[in-house]
């Protein structure tokens, strides 16, 4: 019975991947900022004859990650899930220090930390699994929501890089990239009304999670969730990076009624 640490839990992709993990009868630590939502989540779960524990934490602070670690010192993490994340919506000039620094902390700095706490341990044993949630909005520049779409490229690139390094150590390193999901994502970013939601559409957060759930215990390096999100992942990597990036932004704008 495995260990599976994910951050991010409390709800949409996190909270479809514990489920996964629980009905597969892993043990659980979740991670994130609610704590009456995490005590929710951890008695649904615990039906399923499995011990889960809860840390009510905000990543985002620098000090948290390192915290995390020493509080599971002498428990062995077999499986962690670098899920947490958030985007912000609005035009980069406009937009306040705390939203521009925050997604970078989480996004990146708590998912690099946590990463490299963890990691060493892994290949110590020759055992483990990681899966970083990045996004597909991580394979183009994203006007109107530049510093998320910013930092789901770190986490591609960073992902596909240590999976290299580790790819004979036994530890897997897989980078799991969604497309549009119904989650309380858009409506926290502010891009609930853009044209990507209202006229593209969004996949379910359970089948998102499946994908996820499956490239991670495969080993793949790279997943991206949806046949058409993998298309238009494609054609990014053929069409000129202007036109890439005027699509990018018209999908990101609010649709007409």
């Amino acid at each position: 019975m495995s260990n599976v640490l994910i951050t991010g839990a409390s709800g949409g992709i996190g909270f479809e991947l514990a489920k996964l993990f629980a009905r597969d009868h892993h043990n659980l630590i979740l991670v994130a900022r609610s704590a009456d939502r995490l005590g929710q989540v951890a008695t649904e779960l615990q039906t399923h004859g499995i011990t889960v524990k809860t840390f009510a934490l905000d990543l985002e602070q620098p000090v948290v990650p390192k915290f995390l670690f020493d509080q599971l010192q002498g428990q062995t993490i077999d499986i962690l899930i670098n899920n947490a994340g958030y985007g912000a919506f609005g035009e980069f000039a406009q937009m306040s220090e705390q939203e521009i620094f925050g997604q970078i902390n989480l996004n990146i700095a708590a998912l690099t930390a946590l990463t490299r706490l963890f990691l060493p341990a892994m290949v110590a044993r020759r055992s483990g699994r990681i899966m970083n949630v990045a996004s597909t909005a991580g394979f183009q520049a994203g006007p109107l929501m530049a510093v998320y779409y910013a930092t789901k490229a770190y986490v591609i690139s960073f992902s596909e890089a240590i999976a290299n390094e580790v790819r004979e150590s036994g530890v897997t390193v897989t980078c799991f990239c969604p497309g549009a999901t119904h989650t309380g994502f858009a409506g926290r970013a502010g891009n609930d009304k853009s044209r990507l939601f209202k006229k593209l559409g969004a996949m379910k957060a359970e089948k998102v999670a499946l994908d996820g759930y499956r490239a991670l215990m495969e080993g793949r390096t790279l997943a991206i969730s949806g046949a058409h999100n993998w298309l238009v992942v494609q054609s990014t990597r053929l069409a000129p990076r202007k036109l890439v990036t005027a699509i990018s932004r018209w999908i990101s704008e609010p649709a007409k009624s």
